[in-house]
């Protein structure tokens, strides 16, 4: 059973700085391209940024260039993101998601992904 769960999250002052993990278990993920997104309250869920199989390549939504790191390590299963400044725009549900095994590729839509973890709470208090 695949599983993909994240970590990491809670309440940070604006400017602070936050890391998630998201554990990926029951397979390797080293083959995949991985993603973190968010969903704030009564908004749709956004992308924010992913990297390919071999974290050479990274993509970011707009609003984090600068401030967000995405990083891999693939001996131990395991994507992050480092998120530093944040802003409380930023608040949201953050959620972990892995592209299919043939896909290696980055992708920004979520449609593309296959595996989803449960999501972590990020607040960020003004």
């Amino acid at each position: 059973q695949v599983e993909l769960v994240e970590s990491g999250g809670g309440l940070v002052q604006a400017g602070g700085s936050l890391r998630l993990s998201c554990a990926a278990s029951g397979r390797t993920f080293r083959r995949n391209a991985m993603g973190w997104f968010r969903q704030a309250p009564g908004k749709e869920r956004e992308f924010v940024a992913t990297i390919n199989w071999s974290g050479g390549t990274t993509y970011y939504v707009d609003s984090v260039k600068g401030r967000f790191t995405i990083s891999r390590d693939s001996a131990k299963n395991t994507v992050y993101l480092q998120m530093n400044s944040l802003k409380p725009e930023d608040t949201a549900v953050y959620f972990c998601a892995a592209r299919p095994w043939e896909f290696s590729g980055v992708s920004v839509d979520g449609s593309e992904y296959a595996y989803w973890g449960q999501g972590t709470q990020v607040t960020v208090s003004s």
